[in-house]
């Protein structure tokens, strides 16, 4: 009986975790803007007839798309998880994430209890791989973010070209959009989309600067509102600010020369523990097994975790020097 109960549960969560990968790669579809301009058009795979035969479904999706799951609701109260999700560009429902990961858990947790793992480290195991899908997402994020950073010098003075030879300012968005590749390129595209679906200029630059939270993208936007508002040679000031970008980015590269044993150091210093750990518990798990067991140890391993994540924030502290 405990073996067919065990058989059911890995089948079960095998099963979640397939799902789950695949609504990761499936993606969205269409954006809600796609399948109302479709639909007002009569475009599409459907064409003309079957557009308005399916109005009604067509509007109640996109309004479902909207709309927060329930799953949504209670993570947003900790993470804005569709804003997350959206500045990593991963298109994956938020819901769908959130079952993903407890899938993982799930998972987790039931290999490690097949695999004779200690009953304390089973959880603990589990959790630890459903956290896989938010790491991957913030890394992939972080890398968005940096490869951004890094485009938008040369954006600037592409628009401050484009400012300087006549073109508007939607043109010389549209221009960025064409001759640079994503991320950036996919973000420019996209505020000139919003401005020429009706959207304020203003706002759709406003929402690009949530998306990409970066001082520099902010200091670009509000330039952009302040000369909307009162006038200016906007191509000068796009300069500037490359040229300040640019020479942060030299100090950024000399600091992190100048940091690069600190940081070293730490890796060794934080990985070390724990691999002797996973490496004692091979070899010998039964001298492992006092830490679980006897209260003295229990003290000792809750004091040695509480230290390493203390350690771990002052090496960041240390080595992370902001330009």
């Amino acid at each position: 009986m405990g073996t067919t109960l065990v058989i059911i549960t890995v089948g079960v969560g095998v099963a979640a975790l397939i799902s789950g990968i695949a609504f990761m790669f499936r993606g969205v579809d269409d954006s809600p803007i796609e399948d109302r301009l479709e639909f007002l058009t009569g475009t599409g795979t459907a064409g003309k007839k079957v557009a308005k035969a399916k109005e009604a479904s067509l509007l109640a999706h996109a309004m479902n798309r909207e709309r927060k799951s329930m799953i949504e609701e209670v993570v947003s109260k900790f993470l804005n998880l569709r804003r997350f999700l959206d500045q990593a560009d991963l298109g994956i429902l938020p819901a769908h994430f959130v079952m993903m990961s407890l899938a993982l858990v799930v998972v987790g947790c039931i290999a490690s209890k097949c695999a004779g793992v200690h009953l304390v480290l089973a959880p603990l195991i589990g959790f630890s791989l459903g956290s896989l899908p938010l790491v991957w997402c913030f890394i992939k994020r972080k890398r968005r973010f940096a490869a951004f950073q890094k485009q938008l010098p040369d954006a600037l003075e592409l628009i401050g070209r484009a400012l300087r030879a006549g073109h508007s300012l939607a043109a010389g968005f549209k221009l960025v959009a064409d001759e640079t590749s994503p991320p950036l390129g996919k973000e420019f595209g996209r505020v000139y989309e919003e401005q020429n679906l009706g959207v304020p200029l203003d706002d759709a630059l406003e929402n690009m600067s949530n998306r990409i939270p970066n001082l520099d993208l902010r200091f670009f936007s509000t330039a952009v509102i302040l000369q909307r508002q009162t006038g200016g040679d906007l191509a000068e000031i796009l300069d500037k600010i490359g040229r300040l970008i640019r020479d942060r980015f030299r100090i950024w590269g000399q600091i992190q020369a100048l940091t690069g044993e600190g940081r070293i150091s730490g890796i060794v210093l934080l990985g070390l523990p724990p691999v002797l750990f996973a490496a004692i518990y091979y070899l010998n798990s039964d001298y492992i097994e006092l830490l679980f067991v006897d209260p003295l140890g229990k003290k000792m391993l809750a004091v040695a975790i509480v230290l390493q994540l203390l350690g771990a924030l002052v090496i960041k502290k240390i080595i992370n020097i902001k330009v």
